[in-house]
């Protein structure tokens, strides 16, 4: 048995040929169920070597590709997929299921259907211990309101009824926009220097910031540099999550 199938807990009844369209989940169902996906986008990396149909982007998946391997479901996401092309899937007699995903528990809750729609037997042992993980994060003594850019020319950040504002504010960071109309609103970066943060979070996904391209524009405002798949991914890495991401946070307020 490989390490993954250790890991994978309840084994998986008869499988079916899934397609994923989201990166996470590609990664939840290959590491519960392997060998059930067919399918997933340019951009699902994880796990690494994952040796499948790759059916284009998440925004512009390749239809005619997919409707070809002949799946008996597609897994979608309302935020990362677009309707069009999951009506076309539709259209063409495919099966799609359709997450959301706004919270830490939302997220736990949609896991568990997605992994007993692709056969598994019980709950995976990883989600378990994702479960665990976030019984008791790590927390500064203190709350600190952040702003988290996911795009810069023009910037954007993250706004109300997020999945990475949820995790944040479990780790004691406040989202500065989170009460904005809108979910990823643009900000320019004079406002955000206007806003008074105690911290920028810098992920590398969707935008790739790093130390030399992101920072310079918030002096005298510490930035955390995070792994954007701890802070956006739910799936597998949410149990590495709470301690990755508080080391980054601690790092940058010392």
């Amino acid at each position: 048995m490989s390490a993954v199938e250790q890991h994978a807990g309840p084994a998986a009844t008869a499988r079916p040929r899934v397609v994923s369209l989201v990166p996470s989940l590609t990664e939840a169902v290959a590491v519960s169920a392997p060998g059930t996906l067919v399918g997933a986008t340019d951009w699902c990396s994880h796990p690494a070597g994952l040796d499948v149909v790759r059916v284009g982007g998440t925004k512009n998946p390749d239809v005619e590709r997919i409707v070809a391997l002949a799946p008996d479901l597609v897994i979608a996401n309302e935020e990362e997929n677009r309707e069009p092309d999951l009506t076309a899937l539709r259209q063409a007699g495919i099966e799609v299921l359709v997450t959301e995903v706004r919270d830490l528990p939302g997220a736990f809750r949609e896991l568990e259907r997605v992994t007993a729609a692709c056969g598994v037997r019980g709950r995976p042992r990883w989600l378990d211990e994702a479960e665990a993980a976030w019984l008791d994060p790590p927390c500064p003594p203190v709350r600190l309101r952040a702003a988290v850019p996911i795009w810069r020319r023009p910037w954007m950040v993250v706004g109300r009824d997020t999945f990475a504002g949820d995790l944040l504010a479990r780790l004691g960071v406040d989202n500065a926009y989170a009460d904005h109309a809108e979910r990823y609103p643009r900000v320019p970066a004079d406002a955000l220097r206007a806003a008074r943060l105690d911290l920028i979070v810098l992920p590398d996904e969707p935008y790739r910031f790093t130390r030399d391209d992101g920072p310079e524009e918030f002096p005298g405002v510490p930035c955390a540099l995070v792994d954007g798949r701890h802070l956006t991914w739910y799936g597998p890495s949410l149990a590495q999550a709470p301690g990755a991401l508080a080391g980054a946070l601690r790092a940058a307020v010392r």
